[in-house]
């Protein structure tokens, strides 16, 4: 393991730190300071080798290293530069744009992704393992995933409610909230977990779904009420109020999608944005439908080994539970 790698891992552990700290200066010692510390300080690992996990159940069988290098040689076509990557009918381009001035500068990081098949977004946990409270950067998730591109996910890790399927596989089938649904046709599409099941997900096709947001577009227009929106009440558990460090991900088209990491808390480079501003800059990139995902200190884009943003204006990432990313060819 690289220096840079290990620094990166450390950096996972950051906010369970923070929130340990916390409850051990404002709890009281006991069942309920034992109780929250075990809940969200604690890891909880559930499935560990969650990628042999996910072959069994798709009925397959992992890929040695020998495989996957001969298949790497095999599809020499793909082209990296350092701003796009291009490897069949799948393309990447990377840019970052910046707006205002002084204490209101905004910075924000674009991918505009084109797929060539639905399945080829997949996800990845921290550690290759499922459970509560188990973190690492999203750059050092990417790296183990041979990862080109990648952003943070959900923090499903942070929540025992949600709907959670990823790559295909059931993990939570706890509907609460507005979830997002990638199907395996290329269409997304914005639901109501507590109106349907993750079986019934599963059986119309679904690959991956993430459960935070709000929705941000609705048929191209700024959803109503979106500054209302409280995803979790959860000891440690920032307001997603105000100007903030956002990641969103944006509906274009059939499989051409638009992510967008926007910096935040660095007055100077990023002040960040409200959600209602997240969503104009969605539908300024042409989504017609948008959605929130986990942001703050876990906001987060990756491309060809290098960090794209500025995490919270230090350069330093915050642990996270997930990642959406592309794997390099």
């Amino acid at each position: 393991m690289t220096p840079q790698q290990t620094e990166q891992r450390k950096g996972g552990r950051t906010r369970r730190a923070v929130i340990s700290a916390v409850l051990a200066v404002t709890l009281s010692a006991g069942g309920a300071a034992a109780w929250a510390l075990d809940r969200f300080v604690v890891p909880h690992a559930e499935i560990t080798n969650v990628s042999e996990y996910e072959a069994s159940q798709a009925g397959t069988t992992t890929t040695d290293s020998t495989t996957a290098d001969a298949a790497s040689a095999a599809t020499a076509s793909a082209v990296v530069t350092d701003t796009s990557y291009t490897s069949g009918g799948t393309g990447v381009t990377i840019s970052t744009v910046t707006t205002g001035s002084g204490d209101d500068t905004v910075t924000y990081s674009v991918a505009d992704v084109v797929l060539d098949e639905a399945t080829t977004l997949k996800s990845a946990f921290a550690e290759d393992t499922y459970g509560e409270n188990i973190t690492e950067t999203t750059s050092a998730i990417a790296q183990d995933h041979n990862a080109i591109f990648a952003i943070n996910g959900d923090y499903y890790g942070f929540r025992d409610t949600g709907i959670v399927i990823r790559n295909g596989v059931v993990y939570r089938d706890e509907g609460a909230r507005q979830g997002l649904v990638f199907y395996k046709d290329g269409t997304v599409k914005v639901y109501d977990e507590t109106a349907t099941t993750a079986e019934q997900l599963i059986a119309d096709g679904a690959w991956n779904t993430l459960s935070f947001g709000p929705s941000l577009l609705d048929n191209g227009q700024i959803a109503s009420s979106i500054e209302d929106v409280e995803v979790d009440t959860n000891f440690g558990n920032h307001s997603i109020q105000g100007e903030q460090p956002r990641t969103a991900v944006g509906v274009i088209d059939e499989n051409h999608l638009v992510f967008v990491v926007v910096d935040g808390r660095s007055p100077g480079y990023s002040a960040g944005v409200t959600m209602t501003g997240l969503a104009q800059i969605m539908k300024d990139l042409g989504a017609t439908t948008a959605y929130n995902i986990d942001g703050g200190g876990s906001s987060t884009m990756y491309f060809n080994g290098s960090l794209v943003n500025n995490p919270l204006g230090e350069n330093k990432e915050r642990g996270t539970s997930d990642i959406l990313y592309i794997a390099q060819s």
